[in-house]
């Protein structure tokens, strides 16, 4: 008996760890595809001319704020990583969207 009680504790236990990398898969997607969104809308916005420094001010803010939801997803990608439900390839898409966010701020930043 001793047996099937280990393999049904065995059992259980890996399902709910598929189930927590499942869960966890789900929220970086989300936090990366939001980020992925907000990096989008910096480097869509254009300014038309040299009057137009609100277009200059929407591009820095949706970059911040795509840099401050990247370092979260970060962060939320380590707590993953270290509880052992996800493998150490998620930090990649946060560090990548981190630095095109950065990029955007800096180096690559609508002047008028």
């Amino acid at each position: 008996m001793s047996e099937t009680g280990n393999q049904a504790r065995q059992g259980s236990g890996g399902e709910s760890r598929r189930t927590g990398a499942v869960v966890c898969a789900f929220i970086l997607i989300l936090g990366n595809v939001g980020v992925g969104y907000l990096a989008l809308l910096a480097y869509a916005a254009q300014p038309a001319g040299p009057w137009d420094s609100e277009a200059v001010a929407h591009s820095g803010f949706a970059a911040g704020l795509g840099l401050v939801v990247a370092v979260v997803t970060a962060l939320l990608s380590w707590v993953f990583v270290k509880a052992e439900w996800l493998s150490r390839w998620w930090f990649a898409a946060p560090a990548v969207l981190a630095l095109a966010a950065t990029l955007r701020l800096t180096l690559l930043a609508p002047g008028l």
